[in-house]
């Protein structure tokens, strides 16, 4: 069997299965990032992220830009369970024949963030590499009571988002800024019931938070909020690299969280019992269900999101 068989998610599935831990960790594979135990009040989160030339960004690109995204991915996982970004190591693979200034570019990129953000580069690597790799290692800290997960998920949650989908490989994948003060603002403020970031897409990342917390959902198409650059809303619900966060939380605190004056909070949808799938309601109230594999099926309307294979 080859990856491509098997699929992205398969092999996370297949090498989770062997995976073991001991108590220190309070999460591992399967989140945006792993909790583990750190003091009375506190968790460390740990997130890593890998940047490859050809598949994260063209050989095109602004490097500056290059290395502030290497490292805000990874800042976005740290959002996504509510905490604070802290440490960082960074491995760099980079070509022989790669320019001093070029590198010095990338570096720029990665510091300028970690400056904005007071995240502490800690160490790395370097390695020869046929194409630029860019590997980020993340700890951050969250206080206990604030810790957000993609498994909470309750029947009857209200699913709401920041900012707006689609288009996203148009510039915003390497301009994005991760909504570590956003998830702040929610955690502090009101009870979030679960949490992700949207890296390959917002229905494949719903789908995580669905499949996490075993529950099923219904978005209504005409309240995803399109962006300038979005060519229709199936691409919006595709676009991977949005990095936005969606979150569900109950009713009554989703009514709280929308009439706040700091930040827009949009609804697009609401959890259902794991029975109901994944559903989609067009403006003319037709029900569709989504389906994340081709398969030919016309009562099924396929919205598939980013997998590396």
């Amino acid at each position: 069997m080859n990856l491509n068989e098997i699929g992205e998610f398969g092999l996370i599935k297949r090498f989770r299965r062997t995976i073991k831990t001991d108590s220190s960790v309070i999460k591992g594979s399967g989140d945006d990032c792993a909790v583990l135990k750190f003091n009375k009040d506190s968790y460390q989160l740990f997130t890593c992220d890998m940047l490859v030339e050809g598949v994260d960004f063209t050989n095109r690109a602004d490097l500056v830009l290059v290395g502030r995204k290497a490292l805000a991915v990874s800042i976005s996982d740290i959002a996504a369970c509510c905490g604070i970004p802290k440490h960082a190591v960074i491995s760099l693979g980079l070509p022989k024949k790669m320019k001093v200034s070029q590198a010095d570019l990338l570096a720029k990129g990665i510091f300028d963030l970690a400056k904005e953000f007071k995240i502490n580069i800690v160490g790395g690597d370097i390695s020869a590499a046929d194409k630029l790799v860019i590997d980020v290692s993340l700890l951050g800290e969250v206080e206990k009571k604030m810790l957000c997960l993609r498994s909470g998920a309750k029947e009857g949650d209200i699913i709401m988002v920041t900012g707006e989908f689609g288009g996203s490989i148009k510039g915003k994948h390497l301009k994005f800024r991760p909504r570590i003060k956003e998830a702040r603002f929610l955690a502090e403020n009101f009870k979030i019931n679960s949490m992700i970031d949207v890296s390959d897409g917002l229905v494949q990342d719903l789908g995580h938070i669905l499949e996490e917390s075993r529950k099923g959902a219904v978005l209504y198409e005409n309240l995803i909020p399109l962006s300038r650059q979005a060519e229709g809303v199936d691409e919006a619900l595709c676009s991977g690299e949005e990095f936005e966060l969606i979150f569900t939380l109950s009713r009554d605190q989703a009514s709280k969280v929308i009439t706040n004056k700091k930040y827009k909070f949009r609804l697009i949808g609401e959890i259902m019992p794991e029975s109901f799938g994944l559903r989609i309601i067009d403006p003319g109230n037709k029900h569709s269900k989504v389906n994340q594999k081709k398969q030919g099926q016309t009562a099924s309307r396929y919205l598939g999101g980013y997998r590396h294979f």
